[in-house]
């Protein structure tokens, strides 16, 4: 084992998590609200982890573009890895990790394609480049050279000069949560972990040992 690896450790000391909120949406809502507050880089950035026809389990960071009860929403290309393993299982887990408030969050659940008027409308409000590669890219594929993402990006900015279309490629999933867990580090590695179940409606709450 490599030593340097070996004895990396933190003391984690900045608080500790006693109660939670009953709705662990108002609970998610308030942890990141403090972490933009905190001005912690990206703190949407999230890894969404799917498991695909073969069994194995892939993960990869993307963003959260929105939340409410009814789930947890994030834009992606249809035909990527991500887009076959949800096609093929449709249930993800979603991890936010704050290191700068020693927190992470983990949502379970089934996932779903969120409705054609809400991704266009997204993908309407996306900087222009943005709209350009996400149209350009057969994400996941194997491509020769990246000169031809740029080849074809030109390509549609000559055909589409004002309003670019958003591809039926590209579009939103929502996570419908079914279980959520809260962890805030505490000294000793005696972290605090709160456990959200959704069980006939109802979310039952356990704290669980760390």
């Amino acid at each position: 084992m490599n030593d340097s690896i070996r004895d990396l450790r933190k003391d984690y000391t900045l608080a500790s998590l006693n109660e939670v909120n009953p709705d662990p949406i108002q609970q998610f809502d308030a942890w990141l609200h403090e972490a933009i507050d905190a001005k912690i880089p990206e703190p949407n950035g999230m890894t969404v982890s799917t498991v695909g026809d073969n069994g194995r389990p892939t993960n990869r960071v993307v963003l959260l573009r929105g939340f409410n009860a009814e789930g947890f929403v994030f834009f992606t290309n249809y035909l990527s890895r991500k887009g076959q393993d949800i096609a093929a299982r449709p249930v993800a887990c979603m991890s936010f990790w704050w290191p700068e408030l020693e927190r992470q969050v983990r949502i379970e659940g089934t996932i779903e394609k969120v409705s054609p008027e809400e991704s266009d409308a997204y993908f309407a409000s996306r900087p222009r480049d943005s709209q350009l590669s996400a149209a350009s890219s057969p994400q996941s594929e194997v491509i020769e050279s990246k000169d031809i993402l740029f080849d074809r990006m030109e390509e549609l900015e000559q055909q589409h000069p004002e309003e670019l279309p958003r591809p039926e490629h590209w579009g939103g999933y929502r996570l419908v949560p079914d279980y959520f867990e809260f962890w805030q580090g505490g000294p000793a590695r005696l972290h605090d972990r709160f456990a959200f179940t959704l069980q006939d409606g109802q979310w039952k709450i356990e704290r669980l040992a760390p």
